[in-house]
């Protein structure tokens, strides 16, 4: 996992409280996934930023339930509320370490600059994001970039 440059330390939770989490080394950087996944889970597109897993403190996981949704992958939500909580890559490779979060979850979302956009091409032509400055990747760079993920 890649060094980023970190905001303060930041809380968040989701909907209904039972789950709230901590970390003092969360990325000043977002990013946007749009493959068929996140669009399904989330219900238009995971804008999220990657914060190093052995640095979140967790309350309440007892109410976090998860499910492995790809070879690679596993995803979280509140069992009380259905918040979407992270995603979270859980093969061993270089990609492990990072605890995906979304934005909405933190206690204040400000403060992000918008670095990356993947599975641009799979991304509903209801709704754009503006500015420059992000790297976009279709389906098939991130499966070329990422292929190595279905191994472990």
């Amino acid at each position: 996992m890649a060094t980023i440059a970190t905001t303060s330390t930041k809380t968040g939770a989701c909907l209904c409280g039972a789950v709230r989490f901590e970390s003092s080394k969360v990325p000043a950087e977002a990013g946007i996934c749009h493959c068929d996944q996140c669009r399904r889970w989330t219900g238009v597109a995971l804008m999220g930023v990657t914060v190093p897993t052995e640095s979140i403190t967790w309350e309440g996981v007892e109410h976090i339930a998860r499910i492995q949704s790809s070879e690679w992958a596993e995803r979280a939500w509140c069992s009380k509320c259905g918040t979407n909580l992270f995603y979270r890559v859980t093969a061993e490779n270089e990609w492990a370490g990072g605890t995906e979060i979304p934005v909405g979850l933190f206690d204040d979302p400000n403060g992000f600059a918008l670095k990356n956009e993947i599975f641009i091409d799979q991304k509903p032509d209801t709704f754009g994001f503006t500015g420059d400055g992000r790297k976009e990747m279709t389906r098939a760079q991130c499966i070329a970039l990422f292929s190595d993920l279905g191994t472990t």
